[in-house]
C-alpha cells in the first residue's frame, strides 16, 4: 500500500476495462492523479496459475492499484490473491459483473449474481490467504433477478462471509440477448437502489458505476454513497481525472499540464521499448483523449492514429506528435490575433 497518500473514507476509482487498463494506461492515468484507485483488465484466476504470461505485471508508480480477478474456484481464487498480495496490489477485486458469453462459460462474472454462495465462498477462502481488501464489483441484477430484493440477499449473504466493500455498476446485465457493449447503454440506470444500499447496510463502503460523465456527477453520488467509479469517460477525456486530488482528496499539489504528462510518457517508453514485444502504439494508443475539448485535440488524436502503428516507429511518435499540437495551436492563435476586432478606444 502506498501509505504516502491521504487516508479519507471515499474512493475515487477508476473501472477495470477489458483491452484498455493495461499497465500502460495505468502508468498514465497515474501521471494525472496520484489519489485515484486504478484496477487492471479482469484477469482470469486459468491464466495466471496456467498461463505463460505475466498476467500480474505491473509498475509501482502505479498504487493504489487493485487486480480484478476472474473466477468462481475458491480455492484456485485463494491461490491467486495471495499471489496478487506477494507481487504488491493493494486489493483484489472479484468480477460478478461482467455479461459476456465468454465469462459466463468460465463460470464468472455476472451470473455469478445467481451463486451468491459462491462468491461468499470465495471470499472467505481469499481472506483467509491474505490481509488486502478483498472485495466485489457486481450489477444491480441480472435477468428476471432484477428486484431490489434479489440485490441485497446477495450483498447481505456476501457481506456475512466478510466483504465489507461493493462497487456496483447501477445497470442489470442481462445475460441473454445483449452484448457486452449493450450491456453498458441499454439496460436503464437506476442510482436510487445503490443509494438504498448504503442505507440499508450502512456499515459497508458502497460505490456506484456506471454513466458518470463529469466530476459534478461524482460530487452528487458522494451525497448518497462512499465511492464513485468512471469508466469510459476516463479513457475518452482522462485529464477529466486532473482535478479529483484537489476536489475530493484535498491534495493540493500541482497537477502537471498535458503537456508535461507527454514528456513523462516519453521517458516512460524509452524504458518500455527496451522490453520484448512492446511497441509504442501499446502506450500511445491510451493518449488519444488526453487533449480532449482543447484546441488542437483533433490533430493530436490524427496524428497518433496514422502514425502509431506503422513500423519502426519509436518514442518520437509522442514528440513529433506534440510538436504538430503546438505549431497548430500556434497557428490559430495568430490567426486569432490577426483577425481580431479593432478594439474601440
Amino acid at each position: 500500500m502506498n501509505n504516502n497518500l491521504t487516508p479519507i473514507n471515499r474512493t475515487i476509482s477508476v473501472a477495470p476495462m477489458l483491452d484498455w487498463t493495461d499497465k500502460h494506461c495505468r502508468y498514465f492515468l497515474r501521471q494525472i492523479s496520484q489519489h485515484s484507485l486504478l484496477y487492471t483488465e479482469m484477469v482470469t484466476t486459468g491464466a495466471i496459475i496456467f498461463g505463460k504470461g505475466d498476467y500480474l505485471a505491473f509498475n509501482e508508480a502505479e498504487h493504489p492499484v487493485a487486480l480484478q480477478l476472474g473466477g468462481s474456484d475458491p480455492a484456485d481464487m485463494a491461490r491467486c490473491a495471495l499471489l496478487a498480495q506477494e507481487r504488491g496490489y493493494d486489493e483484489v477485486n472479484i468480477n460478478v459483473g461482467c455479461p459476456s458469453d465468454r465469462v459466463q462459460n468460465g463460470r464468472f462474472g455476472a451470473c455469478l449474481m445467481a451463486e451468491p454462495e459462491t462468491v461468499a465462498a470465495c471470499i472467505k477462502s481469499m481472506q483467509a490467504e491474505v490481509d488486502i481488501p478483498v472485495t466485489v464489483k457486481s450489477r444491480i441484477g441480472i435477468d428476471e433477478m432484477d428486484e431490489y430484493e434479489d440485490l441485497t440477499r446477495f450483498i447481505s449473504q456476501v457481506a456475512d462471509s466478510g466483504c465489507d466493500t461493493f462497487i456496483v455498476h447501477a445497470r442489470k446485465a442481462w445475460l441473454k440477448g445483449l452484448s457486452p457493449k449493450e450491456n453498458r447503454d441499454i439496460p436503464p440506470l437506476m442510482y436510487e437502489r445503490v443509494y438504498h444500499l448504503k442505507e440499508q447496510f450502512p456499515d459497508l463502503h458502497i460505490s456506484i458505476n456506471g454513466g458518470v460523465k463529469t466530476l459534478d456527477d461524482v460530487a452528487l453520488h458522494l451525497n448518497y454513497i462512499d465511492g464513485v467509479m468512471i469508466g469510459r469517460e476516463v479513457y475518452s477525456n482522462p485529464y477529466i481525472l486532473a482535478e479529483v486530488d484537489n476536489r475530493f482528496y484535498q491534495d493540493t499539489h500541482q497537477v502537471p499540464s498535458r503537456h508535461d504528462i507527454v514528456k513523462a510518457m516519453v521517458e516512460y517508453a524509452q524504458t518500455q521499448l527496451e522490453l520484448p514485444h512492446t511497441r509504442i502504439w501499446h502506450i500511445a494508443r491510451h493518449m488519444l483523449g488526453l487533449f480532449q475539448g482543447q484546441p488542437g485535440a483533433r490533430i493530436w488524436r490524427r496524428y497518433l492514429s496514422q502514425n502509431g502503428t506503422q513500423k519502426g516507429v519509436g518514442i518520437e511518435l509522442l514528440t513529433d506528435a506534440l510538436d504538430t499540437l503546438n505549431e497548430a495551436q500556434f497557428q490559430a492563435q495568430q490567426f486569432r490575433n490577426t483577425h481580431a476586432p479593432d478594439q474601440v478606444g
